[in-house]
């Protein structure tokens, strides 16, 4: 298959960087989490083809100050870049904040043909703010926090997010840093903040619209997310759902087990 492309466009009256690579069917988009970009789905479009855009505030996507960055902002943005691209139908991935593309799917749960949900924030009765989140969420104490973050405390801060000993990879932490500027902290922080745990369960009331099938896939040592909520989003969805626990894996589960990139290609090229 030939290698993701690069490209920039005005969607939405600002520019909007995403990756693209030829497949045959509908095509898979990739929707990542905070605080990464694109960069995540590199292995997974050599595979299946198909998009991954730099959400606006990530990456090298627009970030500026003044847009709607809360989650009724991502689900309107997700639908202008389908429609920008023609994409009448897709195969969803979702990671992370990445949920926000089950806002978007609980409205076109007709242009869903499969869906992969992997260790996303709940959308979902029960869930708690993690530690971290909690301090984003505190005015001041978040804007502190968010000042104080560079590649040595992202690097110490990653170690508790996988599995496999020592920090998350090289790789990734390069690519948070060179885009961890004052626009992606600030979307961050109004993600975080427009989102209290009521908010999320309310997202969720149509999940059961959402009749594709389905892969979810958890790594349970996820310090964030707890492995229930893979149970939880399973039992919300109104389609066949495979639920695939790893206990040897963290939040980012391929990073601990690269085998699930070619899991995943099997799901949507199947």
């Amino acid at each position: 298959m030939p290698a993701p492309t690069e490209q920039t466009e005005i969607i939405d009256d600002q520019p909007i960087f995403w990756r693209s690579a030829p497949c045959e069917g509908t095509p898979p988009l990739y929707l990542h989490g905070v605080p990464s970009n694109s960069d995540d789905w590199t292995a997974f479009l050599e595979l299946t083809g198909g998009f991954a855009p730099d959400l606006p505030g990530f990456g090298r996507s627009s970030k500026r100050g003044g847009r709607d960055y809360t989650v009724e902002g991502y689900d309107r943005f997700i639908e202008w870049f389908c429609d920008f691209n023609e994409l009448d139908k897709v195969q969803l991935l979702v990671h992370d904040w990445g949920s926000v593309g089950l806002s978007w799917a609980q409205r076109f749960p007709e242009k869903v043909e499969r869906l992969v949900i992997i260790n996303a924030v709940p959308l979902l009765a029960g869930y708690r703010w993690h530690r971290l989140a909690r301090a984003w969420r505190t005015r001041v104490l978040g804007e502190l926090i968010m000042g104080s973050t560079n590649r040595y405390v992202s690097k110490q801060l990653s170690r508790e997010a996988n599995v496999t000993p020592g920090p998350l990879p090289d790789q990734f932490l390069e690519s948070v840093d060179a885009h961890f500027d004052q626009g992606t902290q600030r979307a961050i922080l109004e993600l975080y903040r427009t989102s209290p745990e009521a908010k999320l369960e309310a997202l969720g009331a149509n999940l059961g619209a959402i009749t594709c099938p389905s892969l979810i896939i958890w790594g349970d040592q996820d310090p964030y997310i707890g492995g229930r909520f893979a149970d939880d989003y399973a039992a919300a969805l109104g389609g066949p759902s495979e639920v695939l626990h790893l206990p040897d894996a963290g939040h980012w589960p391929w990073f601990d087990r690269p085998d699930l990139i070619e899991r995943v290609a099997g799901f949507f090229n199947g």
